[in-house]
């Protein structure tokens, strides 16, 4: 029906105003609507002439004022005020609808929702948007999860506003369910990684060589015309060559060491600990925030707890900030390994067929983690779409390994010096723990056999095995639900009794 909105928006903070923003310059009528109305009159009044706008005072309204099937965006707080918009929205509505939760909203309540209204014939559309501000007024990266059918309504009008690169949107429908929030949710504990190691670039740099913070955004700077190139380097460098107007000082300098978080970094770690996949680069950049806002603990422990480190005196600068460069590269590859791996694993677990290539091709832009090695990610998984880890991809493992000495040596120097640096110190330990060809998680799994029966596995043979370590060592095989005495060893003392 002409007249009728094709896509409406309620919540209008600056996150939903821009998105209507966006809708109306792309030529689609957008209806508007905010539980304040002044919020509503503010967008019409300061941006009306941008396109065309349904403005709405009533629930009611707004949602008569949209054609069929009803598209409604909800840009409002996660949790509690998300479920009171949609306990509002349901009755309005008609079967075949479709509301999209487009807020920093966690996974399993984007799963309970879906489930709740697919009982009620509508269809909910849980879909992560990154870009910030001004990603949601100039192009987002857009993912939509939800049903495939939603998406044949909706895809056409969140790729139309996304951003694109090489012409290529950046939105794709993600799976069903929580999928698109729960990519959204990685995406974010990428992020989390990328700026940790971005920080101890930077402090790296400031302690070893003594640069100002105008020098080093001159390095950040460099760094973002070659692999490095991204959105975080490049705001990097505006960053640390900001002065701050009352003291004359950078202001890098004059801002509070604490860094806050949402609670996104902190889901990720949470689910890859559910799921069992190790995301080392991501839970240490979640949790360095947290020690930066330690402060009573970080008070007791300069008082009290020593360094015993020398001055560090670098014989060639420019050749440090140069390993410094090439370990944050390997470690940068490491933290997106590690999110792809996540997904990988929560794809199977909750039967989503997430297409991890196509992951990497819609944060290629209009995200907070887009960059150029991003076109690489999207390569390697062209070749092998059932890639088992990023870093075994020819190219990255090529250049992981030219940049590994220079990522020990960095990592070396900081524990040597006291420089913290827990993603990088993380990343390379995490890098040598997957390439090993054995690890010493076997005498774990003999301790757990030890003191709580918890059986092992063994290399020369099939089945499950326990040691009766409070008897005479004597070996039990576990085959087919049934124990079988094994003779002990004779190499094996019968005494028990440690010497």
């Amino acid at each position: 029906m002409t007249g009728l909105a094709q896509i409406g928006v309620t919540g209008l903070a600056v996150m939903g105003r821009n998105l209507a923003r966006n809708f109306a310059r792309h030529g689609h009528r957008v209806a508007v609507h905010n539980r304040t109305y002044a919020k509503t009159e503010s967008l019409i009044d300061e941006h009306g002439d941008e396109g065309d706008f349904i403005p709405s005072e009533s629930m009611s309204d707004f949602v008569t004022s949209l054609e069929s099937p009803r598209r409604v965006i909800i840009m409002v707080k996660a949790g509690a005020p998300t479920d009171a918009v949609i306990s509002e929205l349901v009755p309005l509505l008609e079967a075949g609808d479709i509301i999209i939760d487009a807020g920093n909203a966690h996974f399993p309540d984007t799963i309970r929702r879906e489930n709740e209204l697919k009982d009620q014939s509508l269809h909910f559309v849980g879909t992560g948007v990154s870009g910030g501000e001004e990603g949601a007024l100039n192009g987002p990266s857009i993912m939509p999860g939800g049903s495939a059918k939603s998406y044949e309504s909706l895809g056409p009008l969140l790729e139309s506003i996304s951003a694109k690169v090489d012409g290529v949107p950046c939105c794709t429908y993600i799976g069903p369910d929580g999928a698109g929030h729960f990519v959204k949710m990685v995406h974010n504990g990428i992020e989390y990684a990328d700026m940790q190691l971005i920080a101890e670039a930077y402090d790296l740099i400031r302690q070893g060589t003594g640069k100002s913070a105008a020098e080093i955004a001159e390095i950040f700077t460099t760094w973002n015309s070659g692999d490095l190139e991204s959105f975080l380097i490049e705001i990097t460098a505006e960053v640390l060559a900001q002065t701050d107007a009352e003291t004359g000082q950078a202001l890098v300098e004059v801002i509070l060491d604490q860094a806050e978080q949402k609670g996104t970094g902190r889901w990720t770690v949470q689910n890859a600990l559910d799921l069992g996949v190790p995301i080392t680069g991501i839970a240490e950049a979640t949790f360095a925030r947290a020690l930066s806002g330690s402060v009573p603990q970080r008070e007791a422990a300069r008082s009290a707890l020593p360094a015993h480190t020398q001055a560090w005196s670098l014989s060639d600068p420019d050749a440090f900030v140069e390993d410094v460069r090439q370990a944050l590269y390997a470690s940068k590859v490491v933290a997106y390994s590690q999110g792809f791996d996540q997904i990988a694993a929560a794809s199977q677990e909750y039967d989503w067929d997430i297409d991890r290539g196509a992951m990497a091709r819609i944060w290629r832009g209009g995200c907070i983690i887009r960059a150029r090695f991003l076109n690489r990610i999207t390569e390697a998984y062209e070749r092998t779409p059932d890639l088992a880890l990023l870093i075994a991809d020819e190219y990255f493992t090529d250049a992981i390994s030219a940049a590994l000495p220079a990522w020990r040596r960095v990592v070396a120097g900081a524990a040597q010096n006291g420089i913290p640096t827990p993603a990088f110190s993380s990343s390379l330990a995490y890098y040598d723990g997957i390439r090993a060809a054995r690890l010493p998680a076997a005498l774990i799994q003999a301790q757990r056999d030890f003191f709580g029966a918890h059986t092992y596995r063994r290399v020369d043979k099939p089945g499950l095995f326990h040691t009766e370590w409070s008897g005479d060592r004597s070996e039990t095989a576990l085959r087919g639900g049934e124990a079988q005495v094994l003779p002990p060893d004779p190499a094996e003392k019968a005494d028990p009794t440690p010497a």
